[in-house]
């Protein structure tokens, strides 16, 4: 009884020790998360408002012509696929890569920009063609990079490489709900539709419509790109601080189990030595 009580103790250290280990994570994805959230904050109104300038264009504008819209016989497709570098945040990569996958069996030809070691790992273990690949950078995501991924994708675009560009994200809803997304960013989605529900103002767009939008084109997709690894970035804090917060619960119900048990076994024991020295004085008499 006594080593089985010492296989208890010594579980009950081990188990507490995690637990120190997932506690120290959560406080610090719940900083990094805060941290994210304000960034999430400021990256919006920017894309927000490029957003509705293009739309703009569409409202008032007939008969546009230019490369990033036209719809093409779709011959390969790419893909910029967000991920996290690190494990320790529960479904987060692998509902990413779930939905890619998913998205991917329907086309015959595809091509992978993998943003973060887990995607790119996943998918490179598969044999998947490549366009390009990001790593340590899914939890800073910076402008630059962003400018850099969403540059390579329209140079395959325009190349005539790629006939669309879809990107796979993870959009943050809550710090409790997370929701992994495809967008098609090329050719844009934005039709004439759409564009009429904007202003109805006559606005003349020099030197033309077209070149204001081979401008504003890059720098909205930049925008794309780069709003989605922050809300990515924002999700993975979310789904780590949940992970983490769950594990330090389990660990905690584990350990009070475990002390259940090593107390039933101690009382047990001292039981058994109370009987043994009651049988030992009768014994004796």
């Amino acid at each position: 009884m006594g080593l089985g009580m010492r296989d208890i103790k010594r579980r009950i250290k081990s188990v507490n020790s995690t637990k120190q280990i997932t506690k120290a994570m959560e406080l610090v994805s719940s900083a990094k998360l805060r941290k994210a959230k304000e960034e999430l904050e400021k990256t919006k109104p920017y894309f927000n408002a490029m957003e509705d300038t293009i739309r703009g264009i569409f409202a008032n504008t007939k008969g546009i012509k230019h490369e990033f819209l036209t719809q093409r016989d779709v011959k390969k497709t790419a893909y910029i696929v967000i991920t996290a570098d690190r494990g320790l945040c529960g479904g987060y990569n692998s509902n990413v890569i779930k939905l890619a996958n998913s998205h991917m069996a329907e086309k015959q030809n595809k091509s992978i920009i993998a943003v973060g070691a887990r995607g790119r790992d996943f998918f490179k273990k598969r044999d998947f063609d490549f366009d390009g690949e990001y790593t340590q950078l899914s939890e800073t995501p910076s402008f630059s990079t962003a400018q850099q991924i969403s540059r390579l994708a329209l140079e395959l675009y325009k190349q005539g490489l790629v006939d669309e560009v879809n990107l796979v994200y993870t959009q943050f809803i809550s710090t409790i709900n997370q929701k992994p997304t495809v967008k098609r960013i090329l050719p844009l989605e934005i039709s004439a539709e759409e564009g009429s529900k904007g202003s109805k103002t006559m606005i003349a767009y020099e030197p033309s419509p077209e070149a204001v939008l081979d401008y504003l084109v890059p720098k909205y997709v930049d925008g794309m790109v780069f709003g989605a690894l922050v809300e990515s970035a924002t999700s993975e804090q979310a789904a780590r601080r949940v992970a983490m917060e769950s594990a330090t619960d389990n660990a905690e119900e584990m350990i009070g189990n475990l002390k259940l048990v090593y107390n039933r076994a101690r009382q047990a024991s001292i039981t058994q030595e109370i009987a043994e020295i009651v049988g030992g004085a009768e014994a004796l008499k």
